[in-house]
């Protein structure tokens, strides 16, 4: 199938599909004598695997990781079991990181009771006095 069909296919742009082969997470497909790209049903696969991955908010390093590891079917799991955990383990971090962040916005919120006049804006003086609080670039 050329790659406009894959692309249809796996609901991926294009030129995702020409990225994913450049990073080396798609084979690169043979060409027919025209010069087009050929990709069989093993790549409509492997873009499938890929989205998914990315849908699941894993960068390029754990899917090549992954594809590797998939590459060895007789292979023990525990590198998967590793992999997915590490990654479970910075989601938890990024939760706690964005919980934080809520917590100081409602904090903010809860300093502004009702509509007032710009100069009096409890939110803008309380972000004002929390840059100056802040570490410098």
């Amino acid at each position: 199938m050329k790659i406009g069909e894959l692309a249809q296919r796996s609901g991926c742009d294009i030129e995702t599909i020409r990225y994913y082969e450049k990073a080396g997470v798609m084979a690169a497909p043979p060409r027919t004598a025209g010069g087009y790209r050929d990709y069989a049903h093993g790549h409509l696969e492997r873009l499938r695997f890929i989205r998914q991955c990315r849908a699941l908010a894993m960068g390029l390093g754990d899917i090549r990781a992954l594809i590797a590891l998939q590459d060895e079917p007789a292979a023990g799991c525990q590198s998967v079991n590793a992999l997915v955990d590490h990654h479970i383990d910075n989601i938890d971090a990024q939760l706690a990181s964005l919980q934080q962040l809520r917590e100081q916005l409602v904090g903010l919120r809860r300093q502004c009771a009702g509509p007032g006049v710009m100069a009096e804006c409890a939110i803008l003086r309380g972000l004002s006095s929390s840059a100056a609080d802040a570490p410098r670039c």
